[in-house]
């Protein structure tokens, strides 16, 4: 229930819930917690979400994990605390995702070239840092930069699994292939308008990688 109500953006009915189980005796534990701070990320609760990560040792003796500290970045930085997001990421590469994501919120460009090439340290084989760091570069407007690092993904011999959809028109099936056009078994008409809605996807800051 906490999970749900959290997800959706209820974040002080999770949290009564949350008291309502303390009061009723119920122990919390890892999962628990992981819930509540997920909560306060969906709902910009950023100093109970604090209170409540400090609340884990200091009351319940819990130790936390790396799971949780992905949960910190991800609501700081939602809420733009993003160098003390950073602080927390570290060098846990779950975490680095959280942070990158939130750098593509708040176009913090300079920031996401700088964690992304710390997850390349890390994991020199991982697709993810570029793939995120690529969509921070689109929603800049960044565009050679993030066909940069596509073509830099190829030269390492990484590639993301591409998205695929399906539409039935007049019981014939269509198949769209993210970020390939020419796989689409569709006549020039339905390319053209593919395209042209790749455009309108750039002017908004989104790009298919």
């Amino acid at each position: 229930m906490v999970f749900a109500l959290g997800l959706h953006g209820r974040g002080n009915q999770a949290l009564q819930l949350y008291e309502d189980m303390l009061e009723s005796g119920l122990k919390p534990d890892k999962l628990t917690f992981i819930g509540l701070l997920m909560s306060c990320s969906h709902s910009g609760m950023v100093e109970k979400g604090r209170m409540l990560f400090d609340s884990m040792s200091s009351v319940h003796s819990l130790s936390y994990d790396v799971d949780h500290v992905a949960c910190m970045v991800d609501l700081l930085g939602r809420a733009g605390y993003l160098s003390e997001a950073r602080d927390w990421a570290s060098n846990m590469i779950s975490s680095c995702e959280a942070l990158l994501g939130a750098c593509s919120v708040h176009g913090e460009v300079a920031m996401a070239a700088s964690v992304g090439e710390g997850m390349k340290s890390v994991q020199p084989g991982n697709e993810t840092s570029y793939v995120l760091q690529s969509n921070v570069y689109c929603a800049s407007g960044q565009w050679e930069q993030a066909e940069l690092l596509r073509k830099a993904m190829a030269e390492e011999g990484l590639k993301k699994p591409p998205g695929c959809s399906w539409i039935e028109v007049g019981n014939k099936l269509t198949s769209f292939v993210a970020g390939n056009c020419q796989a689409v078994s569709c006549n020039g008409e339905l390319r053209e308008t593919l395209y042209s809605l790749e455009n309108e996807m750039r002017n908004f800051g989104r790009c298919w990688l």
